[in-house]
């Protein structure tokens, strides 16, 4: 599948900052089926992009925009080839062993909500892990709805399954925290997700869960949807978990009235992310509040 995905973000500042750095992970990389063949980040300011990897190999870009201004954007538009591989994830850049992924963090660690879920799923489940771990997508997907509105940036992992309910961050967030209770490496990925129901115009990215099989290596498994990733899914940032590695842009404004102190606020899904089969655009505006520096994490809920 050919899929063109087009993302923009467009900041609004009440008080105009006097500048803005950013830390951004929207690049995909290549791995056996997925092959990017157009790629461009473009910023609404003149500045310059400087490209990194993160400890995980994710592709990052940094940009320092010189204020004051009162709106910033950020836009990205690619084309990504991708093909089916029923799940597998081959050819990725791997600098961890598997093990590293058994970690907890504080979206993901298991509360004994999450441990007596992951049992009962065990108990359930005859065979292998693999068959273990799409036993759990399965129940996930029937237990936990998809909701928008009680979760937030920073819902744990153990919050959301006493809610029984959330986006696919916190659907994710269960998934990789149940797996690592019954001893299996899993990680959060961050992307996008090309949907079979027409609907194109989405108001967020994707996350879903990869899980390390032995004599398989690592599987994805999209408990929101309750599927193994396929063709449709354009893998762009992996880690353990979400707010701690793999947060999409991180942003710091300057203004001068602040005497060089910070301070930090979440947000909540304000990224804007469309894939389609055409480039589309569109912009979310985001307003600043206190006259402060304010540290900014862009995240990659969803809302499919």
């Amino acid at each position: 599948m050919r899929i063109q995905v087009s993302h923009a973000t467009t900041y609004t500042y009440d008080i105009p900052p006097s500048g803005v750095t950013q830390l951004l992970r929207l690049t995909p990389r290549d791995h056996e089926g997925q092959h990017v063949l157009s790629w461009r980040i473009d910023l609404s300011e003149d500045c310059r992009l400087h490209h990194h990897e993160d400890a995980f190999g994710n592709i990052t870009h940094s940009f320092t925009a010189e204020g004051p201004f009162d709106e910033l954007s950020v836009e990205v538009n690619g084309e990504v080839d991708t093909q089916d591989t029923n799940g597998l994830v081959k050819g990725a850049l791997e600098r961890f062993p598997p093990e590293l992924f058994l970690r907890e963090t504080s979206l993901t660690q298991a509360d004994s909500s999450i441990i007596d879920f992951a049992a009962a799923t065990r108990a359930d489940a005859r065979g292998d892990n693999l068959a273990l771990l799409h036993a759990l997508l399965t129940a996930l997907n029937r237990e936990i709805a998809f909701d928008t509105d009680p979760t937030h940036a920073a819902t744990t992992a153990a919050e959301a399954i006493r809610l029984r309910r959330g986006v696919c961050q916190d659907i994710t967030h269960i998934f990789v925290a149940a797996a690592r209770s019954l001893g299996i490496p899993a990680r959060y990925v961050g992307g996008h997700f090309h949907r079979v129901d027409g609907v194109t115009s989405q108001e967020a990215g994707h996350a879903w869960a990869e899980a390390y099989v032995e004599n398989l290596g690592w599987v994805g498994f999209d408990p929101t949807n309750g599927i193994s990733t396929t063709d449709a899914h354009v893998r762009v940032a992996a880690a353990k978990s979400m707010i701690e590695e793999s947060a999409w842009v991180r942003e710091v404004s300057r203004r001068k009235s602040s005497g060089g102190k910070r301070s930090t606020a979440p947000l909540t899904r304000p990224l804007v992310s469309w894939v389609s089969t055409s480039p589309l655009t569109s912009t979310l505006n985001l307003s600043n509040g206190p006259s402060a520096v304010n540290e900014w994490m862009m995240l990659p809920n969803a809302s499919s």
